[in-house]
C-alpha cells in the first residue's frame, strides 16, 4: 500500500520499512526511549521487530501509520512519528518516538505538526489526540507545543494515561 511521504524544513517523513530495523532496534533498546512510550514495548531485538511489524501492518490495514523520521541534511534515521489508530485506541492519534541522539532538536514537534496537518487534511479527522503516560514531561511539552491540550485521563493498557488533543478548527491554544 502506498503511503504519503511528507517533507518539512528539516525532515523527511517516509514509510517505515524492514530496512529501518537496525536503527529502529537500536532506538528501542534505549531504556529512556522505550520506557516513555504509551504502548508498553520490550527492549530486545525481537520486541523491536514486533513493534516495527505492527506499524507496517497498521499501514496495510488503515492506509496510514507512523513514518520513519529522517534528517534531510544527513539521511539519518531519527525515529518514527505519525498518525495511529490501532484496535482499542481511544481515537485517531499522533505519536512520536525519537532516538535519544535526536532529542532536543525540535524534531518531535516538527514531525508531529506535519502529522496533525495530514490527519486534518488527508484523513479528514475531526479530532486528533496523543496518549501520554503521566510523568513523560518531554512528550507533554511536545503535545503542548503542537497545540494539544489535556482532554482527559484514562486507563490504557493497564495503567493511567493522559489524553491530549485538539479538534478541527481549534486554535492551537484554545
Amino acid at each position: 500500500m502506498t503511503m504519503t511521504v511528507l517533507e518539512t524544513e528539516r525532515l523527511i517523513l517516509r514509510p517505515l520499512t524492514g530496512d529501518d530495523f537496525d536503527d529502529y532496534a537500536a532506538m528501542m533498546a534505549d531504556p529512556q526511549v522505550a520506557d516513555g512510550l504509551a504502548e508498553p514495548v520490550g527492549r530486545s531485538a525481537d520486541d523491536a521487530w514486533r513493534s516495527l511489524a505492527v506499524f507496517i501492518g497498521h499501514r496495510e490495514i488503515r492506509g496510514y501509520s507512523h513514518w520513519a523520521v529522517v534528517e534531510r541534511a544527513t539521511g539519518e534515521f531519527a525515529g518514527r512519528a505519525g498518525p495511529w489508530r490501532p484496535h482499542g485506541f481511544p481515537g485517531l492519534g499522533v505519536g512520536w518516538c525519537l532516538a535519544r541522539a535526536h532529542w532536543g532538536k525540535g524534531y518531535a514537534t516538527e514531525a508531529a505538526r506535519a502529522a496533525i496537518a495530514y490527519c486534518f487534511a488527508g484523513l479528514d479527522a475531526d479530532e486528533v489526540i496523543s496518549v501520554i503516560r503521566p510523568g513523560n514531561t518531554r512528550s507533554v511539552s511536545v503535545a503542548e507545543r503542537i497545540g494539544h491540550r489535556l482532554l482527559r485521563e484514562i486507563d490504557y493498557k493497564g495503567g493511567p494515561a493522559l489524553v491530549y488533543g485538539q479538534r478541527r478548527g481549534e486554535s492551537p491554544h484554545s
